[in-house]
C-alpha cells in the first residue's frame, strides 16, 4: 500500500466525537514516548502529520487522520506517563478505554513497544486486557535502529516469548521510523486488512 492522502480529520474525547463519516480505524498506542508520532509520520511519509516532542505526553487527544480518503489511521494518547496530576492520568485512561471499548469501527490496534526494553508491566497489563477484551491487534517494536541485529533479535524473542504467555502468536513487527524498517510490512497489514473486509462486506450484499 502506497499511503497518497492523510488529511487530519479532528480531535476528539469521547467516541461520539469522531468524524461523521465512517471508515474501517486502525488505532496506535504505546507507553509515552515509545516513538508512536515518529512512526506515523513515518508511515504517511509526512514529517509533522503527528506532533512529535521530546516530551512525553505529547498526545492527549484521539486524532483522526482520513487516509486515501478510505480508512483512518487513529493516533492515540500514550499510557504510563507519570508526571502528570493523577486526575489528569484518570482523564487519559478513560478516554482510551472510552476508544478502545466502544469503537465499531476499531479494526486493529497496534500497540507500540520500545525494542530495547523487555515488555514493562504496564505494557502486559495492557495487551492483557485488550487480548481479553477480543480486540484485534499487533505488536510494534519501535527504535530497532538503536540495537545491533544481534540484540534485537535477542530482545524481539525474549518480548515474544513474553507475549505468549498472554497469547501465543502475537504478530510482533520490528520498525525503525529513521530507517523507514518495517514501513512496508505494517502498511501491507492494513491493506490485506480492508480487503478482506471489502471481500466480507461484497458477499454478504449477495
Amino acid at each position: 500500500m502506497i499511503i497518497k492522502t492523510a488529511i487530519f480529520k479532528g480531535s476528539s474525547t469521547k467516541v461520539e466525537q469522531r468524524p461523521a463519516m465512517k471508515a474501517p480505524e486502525y488505532a496506535f498506542i504505546g507507553r509515552s514516548n515509545v516513538g508512536k508520532s515518529s512512526l506515523i509520520n513515518m508511515l504517511c511519509g509526512q514529517k509533522s502529520l503527528a506532533k512529535t516532542s521530546s516530551m512525553p505526553g505529547k498526545t492527549i487527544l484521539v486524532n483522526h487522520f482520513l487516509i486515501n480518503g478510505s480508512w483512518y489511521l487513529v493516533d492515540l494518547p500514550g499510557y504510563g506517563f507519570a508526571r502528570t496530576s493523577k486526575k489528569a492520568q484518570a482523564a487519559l485512561k478513560a478516554m482510551i478505554e472510552d476508544y478502545v471499548s466502544h469503537s465499531q469501527e476499531l479494526a486493529m490496534l497496534f500497540i507500540l513497544l520500545d525494542s530495547r526494553h523487555e515488555l514493562m508491566e504496564i505494557d502486559r497489563s495492557f495487551i492483557s486486557a485488550v487480548a481479553g477484551a477480543d480486540i484485534p491487534f499487533t505488536v510494534i517494536l519501535t527504535k530497532s535502529d538503536k540495537l545491533s541485529k544481534s540484540a534485537l533479535e535477542r530482545n524481539a524473542a525474549s518480548i515474544q516469548a513474553s507475549l505468549d504467555t498472554i497469547r501465543p502468536g502475537i504478530t510482533v513487527i520490528p520498525t525503525s521510523s529513521d530507517k523507514k524498517t518495517g514501513k512496508d510490512t505494517v502498511l501491507d497489514l492494513i491493506d490485506a486488512d480492508l480487503k478482506n473486509r471489502k471481500t466480507i462486506t461484497n458477499n454478504t450484499k449477495h
